[in-house]
C-alpha cells in the first residue's frame, strides 16, 4: 500500500489542542455547539462517523444522545485521549484518506453513515492537496440519502492549516460527487459568512 502523505496537522505544532478542550470538557463548558446541529440532521438512532474526531467531543455528545456513533481519528496521542474522556465511544485509528467500508468492517462496524461529520477545521488539516481525495472518500461511505456536515475557517486561523475560500471548496465539493445542500455562517445557522463555514452536502443525485 503507497504510504499516505502527512496531514498538515501532523506537520504543525497541535500540543495545545488536546490540552485546551481537555480542560474545557473537565469545566463543564458547552462544547457541543457543532453536535447539535450535527444532531438535527439525522434522525434518533442513525449511523454517524465523525472524521477526523480527536479528543472525541462531538463523537460523544452524538452517542449520548441515541446515536450510533464511530469515531475516526489518525493522531495515537489524540485516540488515546478520547479513549480516557470517553471510554464507551468506538475509535477506529485511521487516516482519513484510509477509510474503507472494509475498514470498518474489520471493527466490527457499521460500513455506511447516514451523516459524517467533518467539523473543527479537519478539513484544512488534511494533507495539502488531497481535500477532493478526502470528500471522494467519505462519498463512498454515505448511505443513500446520507450527509456530510463539514465546518472550518475559510481563512487560515490554526497556525499550519490552509486557506480555504467557500467557492473552491464548493467547486470540491462538486467534483466528488457532492453538492451543496445548506450554506451557513455558524451551527446555530447564522447567514454565510467569511469568517467561517458550515456546509450540509449530500449526494449530486439527491434533491436540493
Amino acid at each position: 500500500m503507497t504510504a499516505l502523505p502527512p496531514t498538515r496537522w501532523e506537520l504543525g505544532e497541535n500540543g495545545g489542542y488536546a490540552i485546551r478542550f481537555s480542560e474545557l470538557i473537565s469545566s463543564g463548558a458547552d462544547v457541543e455547539g457543532e453536535a447539535r446541529l450535527a444532531d438535527t440532521l439525522a434522525t434518533r438512532g442513525a449511523r454517524i462517523l465523525d472524521a477526523g474526531a480527536g479528543i472525541g467531543r462531538i463523537g460523544a455528545a452524538l452517542q449520548a444522545r441515541g446515536h450510533r456513533v464511530v469515531a475516526a481519528e489518525k493522531d495515537p496521542d489524540l485516540v488515546g485521549r478520547a479513549a480516557a474522556l470517553f471510554p464507551d465511544l468506538p475509535i477506529v485509528q485511521s487516516d482519513i484518506l484510509a477509510l474503507t467500508p472494509e475498514v470498518f468492517a474489520q471493527a466490527g462496524r457499521d460500513t455506511e453513515f447516514d451523516l459524517i461529520v467533518l467539523v473543527g477545521n479537519v478539513i484544512v488539516l488534511l494533507a495539502p492537496d488531497t481535500e477532493r481525495r478526502a470528500l471522494d472518500t467519505l462519498r463512498a461511505l454515505l448511505a443513500p440519502a446520507g450527509r456530510i456536515l463539514v465546518g472550518f475557517h475559510p481563512e487560515r486561523t490554526h497556525g499550519n492549516a490552509r486557506d480555504y475560500p467557500v467557492p473552491e471548496f464548493v467547486a470540491d465539493v462538486e467534483a466528488s460527487g457532492l453538492k451543496v445542500q445548506h450554506l451557513f455562517g455558524s451551527y446555530e445557522l447564522a447567514p454565510p459568512a467569511e469568517d467561517y463555514c458550515v456546509a450540509v452536502l449530500v449526494g449530486s443525485d439527491q434533491p436540493a
